[in-house]
């Protein structure tokens, strides 16, 4: 029997925070001995803000180095970058012509971003959802890894797959998504109530992948708690619950241990473990993304091997529906 297959992406829009790895790519590694994984490092997505084009580059480069030092494994997943392969642009485009507008309309990240940036109000940041769609239905995806915040896009692309099959006959597999229980969101240092985000203004509210290890001791250490004074799991307390949920993800303790571990000690005390905790988990993804990136030749090789193992399966897939709208073949 065939693997199931996988797929996901990753913006090169900045550094990869300790959200990025716990959320996404822990477990990107996790998949790929069970499934058939296509990671991609979405640089198309990544223009719907304005970009550095020297600092795009530098940022895709840096992502594929940090999926590879992280523990995802060439031989096994298929790691390209998204503009390699010119089939999600032209699946996007098949696409757009059965998505009503009604639907972008009611995606909360579009209302979310539109209130942020109104000046950079694009065509591009409307109907980036249905390139996500094409990215996910060229790979005949059985599953998705998405975080809550993602669903909406993923049942988008369940909708236009079920659309296209209705209207054109069986083309695409109707993918599912798979969230992880724990871990799967991990929230600000500032404000707990809000998604970790490489994009907040605040530089305490994010610990970087590769920030230093006296950087990552400031920002836990700053990092927003309450008065309540007790190590505990609750939603009382989101603070610490999501420093708890970070320890637990670095160290492999569970939550009861834990809160055990720190039964009458302090936040100060917990807060110092807890940076020592992290500091020790990443070294070694640093020392790897430092071979790596000073390797470039090497990173070259995986992403033009990946994008042509991509491409084969991806034109397949379109080759199909070009074909059942009625595109004559060239």
């Amino acid at each position: 029997m065939s693997k199931k297959i996988v797929f996901s992406g990753v913006q090169p829009s900045g550094g990869l925070t300790i959200g990025n790895y716990i959320g996404a790519i822990k477990n990107f590694v996790e998949l790929q001995d069970e499934y058939d994984c296509y990671y991609s490092i979405v640089d198309m997505h990544a223009i719907t803000v304005p970009q550095v084009p020297k600092d795009l580059r530098k940022n895709t480069l840096d992502v594929l180095a940090l999926y590879i030092a992280c523990g995802l494994d060439p031989e096994k997943s298929t790691l390209f970058i998204q503009s390699h392969v010119p089939a999600h642009a032209e699946l996007t485009w098949v696409l757009n012509t059965i998505t009503y507008m009604g639907q972008l309309n009611r995606m909360t990240q579009f209302k979310e971003k539109s209130r942020r940036s109104e000046e950079n109000l694009n065509a591009g940041l409307f109907t980036y959802p249905v390139l996500m769609a094409a990215d996910i239905l060229l790979y005949q995806s059985d599953l998705v890894p998405v975080g809550e915040d993602q669903k909406q896009h993923l049942e988008l692309a369940r909708d236009l797959a079920e659309r296209f099959n209705n209207r054109y006959s069986e083309t695409f597999k109707v993918p599912e998504p798979l969230i992880k229980e724990q871990g799967a969101r991990i929230m600000s240092l500032q404000n707990p109530e809000k998604k970790m985000s490489k994009s907040d203004e605040n530089e305490n509210a994010y610990i970087l992948i590769l920030d230093k290890p006296d950087t990552i001791k400031r920002k836990i250490k700053r990092a927003v708690t309450d008065s309540i004074g007790e190590i505990k799991y609750n939603d009382e307390q989101l603070g610490i619950k999501n420093l708890i949920t970070i320890y637990s993800v670095f160290s492999g303790a569970s939550i009861e241990e834990i809160e055990n571990r720190y039964d009458g000690a302090g936040y100060g005390k917990f807060k110092e473990d807890l940076a020592q905790v992290v500091i020790e988990a990443l070294r070694p993804i640093q020392e790897r993304y430092e071979d790596l990136i000073n390797n470039k030749d090497y990173l070259e090789k995986i992403y033009r091997e990946g994008a042509e193992k991509a491409s084969y399966v991806a034109y397949k897939t379109l080759r199909k529906v070009y074909r059942k709208v009625g595109f004559i073949q060239k």
